[in-house]
């Protein structure tokens, strides 16, 4: 079982425009700026860019893809930096902040993070939740 300063596997996604007008898509978000370069360049961005569903989406799948199928997300709070774009990968790093067990479950805080070459992109942490074993 996962200890106070583990380290997650590291993961890297790569933002292409596909990605983020999907993920806008079934989060139905459609503000211009998630699928038109045009329009988010005119508001001042450097690209389209990620929605914040689509990154708690990915956020969650970091923390889950560790975790196994036994893990249960309670909670997210992340933090959205710089944007997500196209061609600027998310590298995904983690780390175990705390372990509790309270009643049945055993409850971790990971610290997460996604950055890419403009900076931090989403910081925050997630609890995620085990079943203790009878």
């Amino acid at each position: 079982m996962a200890a106070v300063g583990d380290e997650l596997p590291g993961f890297d996604l790569p933002v292409t425009s596909t990605v983020i007008v999907a993920g806008a898509i079934a989060s139905r978000d459609f503000m211009p700026a998630h699928h038109d370069s045009e329009y988010a360049r005119g508001q001042g961005a450097p690209d389209m860019f990620m929605n914040i569903l689509t990154t708690n989406g990915y956020v969650s799948r970091f923390v889950t893809d560790w975790a196994g199928p036994d893990a249960m997300v309670k909670k997210i709070a992340i933090r959205l930096g710089g944007p997500a774009i196209p061609g600027q990968p998310l590298r995904f790093s983690g780390r175990v902040l705390s372990v509790q067990e309270e009643a049945d479950e055993r409850i971790l805080e990971v610290e997460v993070r996604a950055a890419n070459d403009l900076g931090d992109h989403a910081t925050g942490t997630v609890l995620v939740s085990f079943p203790l074993s009878p």
